[in-house]
C-alpha cells in the first residue's frame, strides 16, 4: 500500500474591488491581495494549511507589499475592509519586472532566459 503525502506551498489570489492610493509612488491604483501558505495533501488533497502570509501587488507601479495578518483574513473572510498605509510593510519597489512563464504558467523574473520550473527556453 502507498501513501502520497506532500507539503506544497500554495498561493491564491483573493478577489479585492476596492481602489487605494499607493504608499510608494500616490497614485490611484487596484490592489491585487495574493495569499501564500503551505499545505500537507494527502492523495492530492489538501488537508492542513499554515504559515499564512498576504501581499498586496499594486497595479500603477508594480510595488510589493506585505499585508498585516488580520487584514488580509478578514478581506479572505469576505469582510470589505479598506486597506491603510499602516497595514502596508513595503518589500519591493519594482515587482512589475515579474512575468509568467507562456509554456507553464509560472511566475518568473523578465530577466530569466529560461522558466525554473518547465526548463523552456523564453
Amino acid at each position: 500500500m502507498f501513501f502520497f503525502i506532500a507539503v506544497l506551498p500554495i498561493k491564491k489570489l483573493i478577489p479585492y474591488n476596492l481602489n487605494g492610493i499607493c504608499k510608494h509612488c500616490g497614485n490611484v491604483c487596484n490592489y491585487e491581495i495574493i495569499m501564500t501558505a503551505n499545505c500537507l495533501s494527502i492523495f492530492f488533497i489538501p488537508i492542513f494549511k499554515w504559515g499564512k502570509q498576504y501581499f498586496v501587488r499594486n497595479s500603477c507601479c508594480g510595488a510589493l507589499f506585505s499585508l498585516d495578518k488580520s487584514v488580509g483574513n478578514a478581506i479572505a473572510d469576505g469582510e470589505n475592509i479598506a486597506i491603510t498605509d499602516a497595514s502596508l510593510t513595503l518589500i519591493d519597489e519594482d515587482f512589475s519586472k515579474v512575468g509568467t512563464c507562456p509554456y507553464c504558467g509560472n511566475e518568473i523574473n523578465e530577466d530569466f532566459e529560461y522558466c525554473p520550473k518547465c526548463g523552456k527556453k523564453l
